[in-house]
């Protein structure tokens, strides 16, 4: 229940919680027979069961944050050259995250969402999330594995910037050439007005090779989700192993 109140997409409000609880439900369901026969043991104490659930929770919390940098990936991409093309000021209310991201951002965020659904990040959601760390975490690896957990989010922030620069850079590069070419027009002949031509030239240019580079994205896209996942059963691995 931790991993669907976090994760992207299954946190939205526009999901009803009756629905995302029953979803819940139906995943304990489905996963408690195999769990059972991994040998997870239940506590009769109370105070024990209760900070079982407290750690179980917590795991579900990790692994929704970290499933959510991915998509921060793209929401950053976008707001790097959001501002280079005129749109710096312009923002729009994310009804996923409930916050107010920049337009591009949202534009590459709802791109990464399509990435994620065709790809079946949603199975690997909960084959790589709720039954892989049911198979390889227990909740006292937390406690045992926290510093693996502190490097690996902080590497994880950092390939979020280097990321999201790589995504944003063709059209960030673009826009910079074009204003070089209108400061040099700008000194060639100052009667130009180039302060009101400037913004639609670079709007437009920003456009023109955000449609190029389109595949690119969508491939980032596919990547980085993988690569996502992948870390996370690098990360089961790690954290069992140094219990």
């Amino acid at each position: 229940m931790a991993l669907l109140l976090t994760a992207p997409l299954l946190s939205s409000d526009a999901i009803p919680g009756i629905a995302r609880a029953g979803l819940a439900m139906f995943v304990t369901v489905i996963i408690f027979p195999w769990v059972r026969d991994l040998g997870y043991q239940l506590p009769s104490n109370i105070v024990d069961y209760f900070l079982l659930v407290i750690g179980e929770a917590l795991i579900g919390v990790i692994l929704g944050f970290f499933l959510g940098l991915i998509y921060s990936i793209f929401q950053l991409g976008g707001e790097f050259f959001a501002f280079q093309m005129g749109f710096g000021a312009s923002s729009v209310f994310d009804p996923l995250a409930q916050v107010e991201v920049p337009l591009m951002g949202q534009y590459l965020n709802l791109v990464a969402m399509l990435v994620f659904v065709t790809i079946g990040g949603f199975q690997k959601v909960f084959i790589s999330g709720v039954w892989g760390s049911f198979k390889a975490l227990k909740a006292i690896d937390l406690v045992t594995g926290r510093e693996y957990l502190l490097k690996m989010f902080a590497g994880s922030m950092g390939r979020l910037f280097e990321t999201a620069l790589t995504i944003s850079f063709p059209i960030v590069g673009t826009i910079f050439v074009v204003y070089v070419c209108m400061g040099l027009l700008a000194k060639a002949a100052p009667q130009m007005n180039l302060l009101m031509l400037g913004f639609p030239i670079s709007i437009g240019v920003a456009f023109l090779v955000l449609l190029l580079i389109i595949p690119f994205i969508v491939d980032v896209a596919s990547r980085v989700i993988e690569a996502g996942f992948t870390q996370l059963e690098t990360m089961y691995t790690n954290i069992a192993g140094s219990a």
